[in-house]
């Protein structure tokens, strides 16, 4: 039997997980479970970076204290985010969140400011355009003009920093790397005049190097475990663990944000890719994440932590009891970033255009659940419609495969079979990436085989749902 230890940090919780390979069956077990959450420091929305380092250290001593030999240690996180240091390895500023206001109309400026064009951009990174890109934090800092601005001599992404203070070596991995909105989406390098757009160097910036490779030890007292930079990106390592069936299965990796998408060996970055803000963001083996980034159920968690006696299953249950499709909004909107309160975000969104705004929580929760599930049909419709491909299978991964409401609302609203499974996505993902790492999986087709055999997949049926075009029609008519 083979074991890695997995640290796979979400934008809520972070786990230290031991992934166990035995007879071409691989099992999960929770070491350590820690809250993430972020903090107002100086008035910017921060993550505590010290304290997951921390946490991180004291779910590896509990594998080292079950006298587990592992073969690595990997870490995967969410993207975009950055610690820059100066020549000494010391960060500079504190570690801002993607979930901060300071990137407010940022974008906006840059293009003015660079004179260059939404087109161009697309064209060259095939990013969505999302308003906390990394390009546009950066932008972000050379306008406010730190004083320690001129001090910073690298960007390490988030894991790569992690992996940096774990085991000294200044990294730089491709998946989280293309999130930024600044790497050649065909070159798979940085581009040096967006680089330069944002106020950045490029002698800030290393090399982007696949995922799945060795590159220091982690050493506690006297033991030494390999540091494998895995797909750092949370969703491509939960990408890694979905079991793709063919040219015609889309994913979904439903946590705190949801991302549909299909699996590429080529990026789309023509017009009408450009037109519905598809995103192609980097994978394991250099293969693309052909997908768009929907709010998610951070819309859920969010209403959730204002009702705390509220249980996950209680939500379904209210969500159930609320007229489907009477209250539908555009859940990827700006207000839902980061408001003081969710309920009332959404309370407000109906009233600023003068509609009639769910009032009780069981309508705010079915209006969040019918709004995800048409955000899936359009994306899905607009992936199908973009790579000439019909779409007949959605494959369900991540903490959203638990609520067998939103899933069974993906089949009906999309009208295609949704298969679920694995839950347990990213981690599984940055399991199988070491072991493949490690030589002890052969390729990520294997991996995938793997995972399909040691997962309890559910299939959900569509089932008719009366005027769903009207719906539908109605959908697209309030994000105009």
């Amino acid at each position: 039997m083979k074991a890695v230890i997995a640290i796979d940090l979400g934008a809520s919780s972070g786990r230290v997980m031991v992934g166990y390979l035995k007879d071409k069956k691989i099992e999960l077990q929770e070491f350590h479970r820690f809250q993430n959450q972020q903090v107002m420091t100086e008035g910017e929305s921060c993550w505590a970076l010290y304290s997951i380092l921390e946490e991180i250290k004291v779910g590896i001593n509990k594998v080292l204290a079950a006298d587990i030999p592992v073969c690595s240690l990997g870490i995967d996180t969410w993207g975009v985010d950055f610690v820059l240091l100066d020549k000494f390895g010391k960060h500079l500023g504190e570690f801002v969140s993607y979930r901060d206001k300071r990137t407010q109309g940022v974008l906006d400026q840059l293009l003015v400011d660079s004179q260059l064009t939404r087109e161009e951009i697309y064209a060259t990174t095939g990013i969505q355009f999302l308003p906390f890109n990394t390009l546009y934090q950066l932008k972000a800092i050379a306008d406010q003009q730190p004083s320690w601005f001129a001090d910073i001599d690298t960007l390490l992404f988030i894991p790569d920093y992690l992996n940096y203070k774990l085991c000294g070596v200044k990294h730089c991995e491709y998946t989280n790397a293309s999130t930024s909105q600044m790497l050649n989406c065909e070159a798979k390098t940085w581009n040096k005049a967006l680089v330069e757009a944002c106020g950045a160097k490029m002698d800030w910036l290393l090399e982007p190097r696949m995922p799945n490779r060795i590159i220091g030890q982690y050493q506690i007292a006297d033991v030494h475990i390999p540091v494998c930079s895995v797909a750092s990106h949370d969703t491509a390592s939960a990408v890694a663990a979905t079991p793709i069936a063919g040219d015609n299965m889309a994913y979904l990796s439903s946590g705190t944000w949801s991302l549909v998408g299909v699996e590429s060996e080529q990026p789309y970055t023509g017009e009408l890719a450009y037109q519905y803000n598809l995103t192609n963001e980097g994978g394991v083996d250099g293969r693309y994440r052909v997908l768009k980034n929907i709010m998610g159920l951070w819309l859920i968690q969010r209403i959730k932590a204002e009702n705390p006696s509220l249980m996950f299953s209680d939500v379904a249950m209210l969500a159930r009891q609320a007229t489907p499709f009477e209250f539908v909004l555009n859940p990827n909107d700006n207000d839902f970033l980061n408001p003081d309160s969710m309920t009332t975000a959404i309370k407000q969104w109906f009233i600023k255009r003068g509609q009639p705004a769910p009032d009780t929580l069981s309508q705010v929760l079915r209006c969040v659940y019918d709004s995800l599930a048409l955000a899936y049909d359009e994306v899905l419709a607009q992936l199908s419609e973009v790579t000439a491909k019909p779409i007949r299978e959605l494959r369900i991964v991540g903490g959203g495969t638990q609520d067998k409401l939103l899933n069974q609302l993906c089949a009906d609203v999309c009208q295609i079979t949704v298969s679920t499974e694995p839950t347990e996505a990213s981690a599984l993902g940055n399991v199988v990436n070491q072991f493949i790492a490690s030589d002890i999986i052969t390729s990520l087709e294997e991996a995938r085989q793997i995972i399909d055999a040691s997962s309890d997949v559910h299939y959900f049926q569509p089932n008719n749902v009366e005027g769903l075009a009207q719906i539908k029609s109605r959908y697209q008519q309030i994000k105009k």
